[in-house]
């Protein structure tokens, strides 16, 4: 494996940008990322749909999600390098010449997170942690009943569904325009090079 190339954030850049004997895919997403990905979404499709909310199994569930959005977090600083907070949060400046180039329908295609994708992630992970802290809460006597409570809780559990509906599109548009099924790449882990 060779070091990270500066600029990271770029397609065809970081620990896998090799020689031309070398697999024509990659492996981006790690078993953590991925893991994470999937827990998410299944803990979240069944809160949402399928348990009832006040249920021990709501609850639980709720416990598995605020569990592994820790596990991210704490990857975010010591994990792979696409799994790095460091490689793929972009500044304003970034983010900025991203989405002109987005409107323009000339955004580079990146083998990590692109900077609106990371944007949307973190939007996501902090919707998630303040819908598990606010469900813990209405476990605790201080805030039993309280009905604005209940109410930030399902306020926020919406909005990430809103928000995973715009991130699930915007990968669908995404694999169509360059050509990669990105879905399929979350659930092996691997993309095309360059």
């Amino acid at each position: 494996m060779t070091a990270p190339t500066p600029g990271a954030g770029a397609a065809t850049r970081g620990p896998a940008s090799a020689s031309s004997t070398a697999s024509p895919e990659v492996v981006v997403w790690d078993p953590v990322v991925r893991i994470f990905h999937w827990t998410v979404v299944a803990g979240c499709l069944l809160n949402l749909f399928v348990v009832e909310d006040g249920e021990a199994l709501h609850q639980i569930i709720g416990y598995v999600v605020a569990a592994v959005l820790v596990v991210r977090v704490i990857w975010g600083f010591i994990g792979t390098h696409y799994a790095r907070f460091a490689q793929f949060v972009p500044g304003p400046r970034r983010l900025g010449r991203y989405l002109s180039a987005l409107a323009k329908g000339r955004e580079p295609r990146m083998l990590g997170h692109n900077p609106a994708g990371a944007v949307m992630m973190l939007a996501l992970m902090a919707l998630l942690a303040a819908t598990c802290v606010s469900g813990w809460m209405m476990g605790l006597d201080a805030f039993w009943g309280e009905d604005w409570l209940e109410e930030t809780h399902e306020w926020l559990a919406n909005s990430i569904l809103v928000l995973a509906l715009l991130h699930a599109l915007a990968a669908l548009v995404e694999s169509h325009r360059h050509r990669e099924n990105l879905v399929l790449s979350m659930i092996t882990g691997r993309k095309r090079r360059a």
